[in-house]
């Protein structure tokens, strides 16, 4: 199924945006259900990675376009996490 997707930067990007962001909206509920993890800012960079598991694949299957639209969505992810880490000091 993922070796049909087209070989596109905004495919890429659209796919680095929503996977993450899925995971996460999940972790943010876990997060604000559970109090010990009220603090675990890890789980968040941990969802953030997963687009670093995005890209190996798609530059392994010759896909570089999608891989630099991953590439490009992980660093927006990468500025929101910072940007969300300076608000809460």
């Amino acid at each position: 199924m993922i070796k049909n997707i087209k070989d596109n930067v905004w495919v890429g990007f659209g796919i680095g945006i929503f996977l993450p962001g899925m995971l996460l909206s999940i972790v943010w509920f876990i997060m604000h259900q559970i109090a010990y993890l009220a603090k675990a800012d890890l789980l968040l960079i941990g969802c953030i990675a997963v687009n670093a598991l995005l890209l190996k694949y798609f530059f392994k299957v010759n896909k570089e376009n999608t891989g630099r639209g991953v590439l490009g969505a992980t660093f927006i992810w990468g500025m929101l996490f910072f940007f969300y880490k300076i608000s809460q000091s």
